[in-house]
């Protein structure tokens, strides 16, 4: 019994890393950006879209590099589908900024461009995390949301197999 305990318990010999593997691109990979913040519209029409650039290598994507452009609402369906559809814990988004929509603002309120980017950079984490979940990254609304020019809401939702 000792002798087994000893054969256990010995060091796991593997291969050198050479520097291909040390330096060459990593095996998998998916990068997403949330930048460029446009406001668009007039008035109470008035919203700000943020471009949504993806690069991966992983094959579940057929596309390896897209970029679309969301708006808030974009990103609240998205997530509600997910919660919907997948066994995800779905992380939440930055909030929806009520008291930045009260009138007589000393700023701009939602349009002003320091609550823009920590809201830019809230909406890039909550889809750094969604989109590097396994489960999430074979929803059909997620593959939608990143790569289709436009989402469709009405799309019937269903798995993603890989090519």
């Amino acid at each position: 019994m000792a002798a087994d305990a000893i054969a256990d318990t010995r060091r796991l010999f593997t291969k050198p890393q050479n520097l291909n593997d040390a330096y060459g691109p990593p095996s998998n990979f998916l990068e997403i950006d949330v930048s460029n913040p446009e406001t668009v519209g007039v008035g109470r029409g008035r919203y700000t879209t943020y471009e949504v650039r993806l690069k991966t290598n992983l094959p579940i994507f057929k596309l390896k590099e897209s970029c679309v452009r969301r708006r808030y609402s974009d990103f609240e369906w998205l997530r509600a589908e997910l919660e919907r559809e997948s066994k995800v814990v779905v992380p939440p988004l930055p909030g929806k900024a009520l008291f930045r929509q009260l009138p007589f603002r000393g700023d701009d309120g939602i349009f002003d461009d320091s609550f823009i980017e920590e809201r830019r950079q809230g909406l890039e984490q909550f889809l750094n995390k969604v989109a590097g979940h396994p489960l999430a990254q074979n929803e059909r609304c997620l593959h939608m949301f990143l790569q289709d020019e436009s989402v469709d809401k009405n799309y019937t939702p269903s798995k993603v197999r890989q090519a």
